[in-house]
């Protein structure tokens, strides 16, 4: 049984090799469009940082003028590129429509926006839960919808791309983010969906999946205590999650995880998502079963977590 495996792993590799789609690729950033909603601060300003110290000219939307202007000025004077603001809410699909024909054609699209309310389901308004798909997957749909004609209609025709900020709460359910986690799981479908229909295009769509990230929009304060102890205290810094969804766009990465926990995970579930590299298919198939175990082993700790919260609540 063992040689017969070893026998087949070749040939299960080669196959692999010729099977990924789409094939790897490089988009390139330098002297290209980059155009991040959400753009103003925290993560969104810190990849529009990111594109314009490799060269790119970045348009920023977000609804609050004031933060955008200081986001133009501190991008503008580390790094003397083109910055143009647009306040707009991504909710009103005129309102980004105009912003983004005034903006031009669009090289790289990073859908960025969102809004974060950590909650048990059965406490949360449901007009709290209106507000987080409105903006969280209606108002990506309305920014994507808004930005293909002239992304399409681009003059170099080098590749593009479309990216849209997920979450790690997009990869796995968490205690108290029944209603954030559905929207980040749906932009997951959006995307793989979304992908097949521009690839003609040549636009690449990406997904990322940051963990909990030092930004103004995080108030782990008002969380339900199960959830703080669920996510922990550990959050990575916006800085970093710029510079790994950059590199991942530049890869034309479909998914694009943050942290080691993160790329547990975008194994364990990567399901039938495109795949570009050679080396994470093979990671995929090879140790598939593996991670499936591991994340019973979360699930486990998890639940075991969740009972002895309760347990102690009961005392």
């Amino acid at each position: 049984m063992v040689l017969f495996v070893l026998l087949l792993l070749p040939i299960l590799l080669l196959l692999l090799y010729f099977i990924v789609r789409p094939r790897p690729l490089t988009i390139p950033i330098k002297n290209r469009h980059v155009f991040i909603t959400g753009g103003s601060i925290g993560i969104g300003l810190a990849i529009a940082k990111q594109a314009a110290s490799e060269g790119a000219r970045i348009s920023l939307l977000a609804r609050s003028l004031d933060k955008l202007e200081e986001a133009k000025q501190s991008i503008r004077q580390a790094y003397q590129v083109d910055v143009a603001i647009f306040a707009a809410d991504v909710r009103d699909y005129d309102a980004v429509q105009s912003a983004i024909k005034e903006a031009g054609p669009i090289d790289v699209l990073v859908v960025n926006h969102g809004v974060y309310v950590i909650q048990e389901l059965e406490n949360q308004g449901l007009d709290v839960v209106k507000f987080m798909i409105d903006v969280n997957l209606t108002g990506s749909f309305n920014v994507i919808k808004a930005a293909l004609p002239l992304m399409k209609d681009r003059k170099d025709k080098w590749p593009a791309s479309i990216a849209l900020m997920s979450s790690m709460a997009g990869q796995v359910g968490i205690y108290g983010y029944a209603a954030y986690s559905a929207t980040k799981f749906g932009l997951r479908g959006l995307a793989e969906s979304l992908q097949q229909e521009v690839i003609e295009d040549n636009i690449h769509v990406s997904i990322i999946f940051p963990p909990v990230t030092e930004t103004p929009g995080i108030a782990r304060k008002n969380m339900p205590e199960l959830s703080k102890i669920i996510v922990g205290s550990g959050v990575m810094k916006a800085e970093e999650i710029g510079k790994i969804t950059v590199d991942g766009i530049k890869c034309g990465s479909f998914s694009i995880p943050c942290n080691f926990l993160g790329q547990t995970f975008a194994i364990a579930t990567a399901g039938v998502s495109p795949q570009r590299s050679f080396l994470m298919a093979s990671l995929e198939v090879v140790f598939a079963g593996l991670f499936r175990f591991g994340g019973l082993l979360f699930q486990w700790n998890l639940y075991g977590i969740i009972e002895k919260w309760h347990a102690q609540k009961k005392r």
